[in-house]
């Protein structure tokens, strides 16, 4: 059997077992959908602009609110400092991850702002159902994930595929899963927008 990496991958074979039950012992799919799944289910259903739209936008904004933005805002912080302290610490060490706290820091830097151009006009806009006024600042935010995927292969490489070197302290194994969660958390983040939210609006 193949299994379902990811959310959106899930919910597509969900769809497929549905119509070809026979999939199932192709694709492993369990259990109910989760909450998130069924919202973008509703959204990729629902015709733009009626209610069934509406909740579900509403309801997705809610979750990339508080699952994500807040969750970065939590995150990167902790990431940085820990990054601080390996390249302060392991300084003379050759696989000493040099730059990364800067690189993490510019990564949340630019973050920010770009979560609060999300938060103070494209969300509110979209609630509004303001369709209309919309395709220019979601190429914009979608432009700017792109820069955040080339952010990300350069994280990748500076923690060595979030793998650190065999014996590292207790620290450098922290910064490594930190990495390697926030690389997890902002690809998930950019595909509920540009695949879903964005999607519906365009």
């Amino acid at each position: 059997m193949i299994p379902i990496p990811t959310p959106g991958l899930n919910l597509w074979a969900r769809e497929l077992v549905k119509r070809s039950p026979e999939a199932n012992d192709i694709f492993r799919v369990q259990g109910p959908l989760t909450t998130v799944e069924k919202l973008e289910r509703d959204l990729t259903l629902a015709g733009r602009g009626d209610k069934a739209a509406h909740r579900a936008v509403a309801g997705l904004i809610e979750h990339i609110l508080e699952r994500y933005h807040e969750t970065h805002r939590r995150e990167f912080p902790k990431a940085i400092d820990l990054a601080r302290t390996v390249e302060r610490v392991h300084a003379a060490d050759p696989a000493c991850p040099r730059g990364l706290a800067d690189h993490l820091a510019i990564m949340s830097d630019d973050l920010e702002g770009h979560q609060r151009k999300e938060e103070n006009i494209l969300f509110p806009t979209m609630l509004a159902g303001s369709c209309g006024v919309l395709r220019f600042p979601i190429s914009r935010m979608m432009s700017e994930h792109g820069d955040v995927y080339e952010q990300l292969a350069r994280l990748e490489t500076l923690t060595k595929d979030f793998t650190p070197p065999q014996g590292a302290c207790q620290t450098w194994r922290a910064l490594s899963q930190a990495c390697r969660k926030l690389d997890r958390d902002l690809r998930e983040h950019m595909r509920l927008e540009n695949d879903v939210l964005f999607l519906h609006f365009l």
